[in-house]
């Protein structure tokens, strides 16, 4: 099959392309940029993308998507399916199901199950230790055979420092990226919002910003002893995004994310005691949020990542010190990125494709992702800066409503989602840009 983004205007970081060109796709690979003048190929479905933007596919570094063992909150089919409706066509799978995902039999089910949906490229994550419980390291061997691009213990993060080295040493030996969430158990234990001035005025145990930069420090000066790839996984404190920053002006291999929850909400919308507002790492204060917006301008932060991580209702429902931590993103994340850094000058829209997708598949290693090369997997995600749009919680592709974004409008979004040549969803207002109509594409 062929298919001929037409029209647009094409950005890709990789080969310095900032340009109106059209883009040929054939048989799931890029062929080649062509002129907008050129004629379109015999037999290709034809999208026209006139005003519109046309990057490499975005891939999401950190998502949770609950299966196996949790698929009352989401599966591996509705976590694909709401990210191409927000415009992702790579997502990487944290290892915190039930099982864990500590084995190459956990890895192989998730890549099935993620071949059988059909939707968006699903990257398995390993555990770093078996069980997730910072003891005894998993067979991160046998797992990169069966599929996985990283190792993480996520949000049971490694307590013990000579164990983190060890895992750094073991790792870089399969060349994976360790990612880690970054939390001095001993200091947070207990806290459910940022340790500050809301903290106290709502009477809520705090998790100081402290805990976070310790485990953020230790793990930069452990990659540079070990010389391994580390991934600091949502940054959201000053201190952590200062180590992050010290750490590659030493020319150890460490990278990091933000969520745009971080980047746009402060520990003030507790206020209320929404559960919708409780995540780890917490929402931070002001003086926080305004250091991961420095990060973002300097380049100190590589990627935006959305921590998707779905709950059902009832478990959201309790009160805020017994709630769940964590909300979704992937279906709010390209229009609060466009809403909230590239429309208000913080970013441009270059330097949104390296975050999104052109840094992403870097850091992980994903070999064809984040360009449009040619040879390169056709994954395109299609952008209209100036859509202005409506959020609804209640029509999100996600089993989950566990978002402190439902009603908000924005301006900017993915209007269209290409995987592999495929074209797996174009928004309500590009429907008319597709022609002829091909039976893989779901309009909004």
């Amino acid at each position: 099959m062929k298919l001929l983004i037409a029209n647009g205007y094409l950005i890709d970081p990789t080969q310095g392309i900032n340009a109106g060109k059209s883009l040929l796709i054939e048989d799931g690979r890029v062929v080649g940029t062509m002129s907008h003048s050129d004629p379109v190929p015999e037999d290709a479905i034809l999208f026209d993308a006139t005003g519109l933007i046309v990057a490499p596919g975005f891939i999401d570094l950190h998502v949770h998507l609950r299966e196996p063992g949790q698929e009352y909150k989401e599966t591996i089919a509705t976590g694909a399916a709401a990210a191409v409706a927000g415009g992702w066509t790579s997502i990487c799978a944290m290892p915190n199901t039930d099982p864990i995902n500590d084995n190459a039999a956990v890895t192989r089910f998730i890549v099935e199950q993620a071949a059988r949906a059909g939707l968006a490229n699903v990257f398995p994550i390993g555990a770093i230790t078996k069980g997730s419980r910072g003891e005894e390291l998993a067979e991160m061997g046998e797992m990169r055979e069966a599929g996985i691009v990283a190792v993480s213990d996520d949000g049971r993060p490694v307590p013990s420092a000579g164990m983190m080295r060890r895992a750094m040493e073991y790792a870089r030996g399969f060349d994976l990226p360790v990612v880690d969430h970054c939390e001095d158990r001993s200091l947070a234990a207990g806290g459910v919002m940022h340790e500050g001035v809301w903290s106290l005025r709502l009477g809520l145990r705090g998790i100081p910003a402290l805990a976070e930069e310790l485990d953020a420090w230790r793990d930069c000066a452990l990659a540079e002893l070990t010389g391994a790839r580390v991934h600091i996984a949502h940054v959201s404190t000053r201190g952590a995004i200062e180590a992050v920053r010290r750490a590659k002006e030493r020319g150890a291999t460490v990278t990091c994310e933000v969520t745009p929850h971080h980047f746009t909400l402060t520990d003030e919308a507790v206020d209320g005691y929404d559960t919708n507002t409780k995540m780890n790492p917490p929402l931070r204060s002001r003086d926080h949020l305004e250091a991961v917006l420095e990060g973002l301008r300097d380049g100190t932060v590589d990627a935006i990542a959305t921590d998707h991580a779905p709950h059902h209702a009832d478990e959201k429902a309790l009160e805020f010190d017994r709630a769940p931590f964590g909300i979704t993103g992937l279906e709010t994340a390209i229009g609060l990125a466009f809403d909230r850094l590239v429309h208000r000058g913080d970013i441009s829209l270059e330097r949104l494709v390296d975050l999104c997708a052109t840094n992403p598949a870097r850091i992980f290693g994903l070999e064809g992702r984040g360009t449009l090369r040619a040879g390169a997997w056709g994954d395109v995600t299609v952008l209209d800066p100036t859509l202005r749009w409506t959020f609804e919680a209640r029509r999100s592709r996600s089993k989950s409503r566990n978002t402190p974004f439902d009603g908000w409008t924005f301006q900017g979004a993915a209007v269209a989602t290409i995987v592999a040549g495929r074209v797996l969803y174009v928004h309500p207002s590009a429907e008319g840009r597709l022609r002829p109509a091909a039976p893989a594409y779901d309009v909004g």
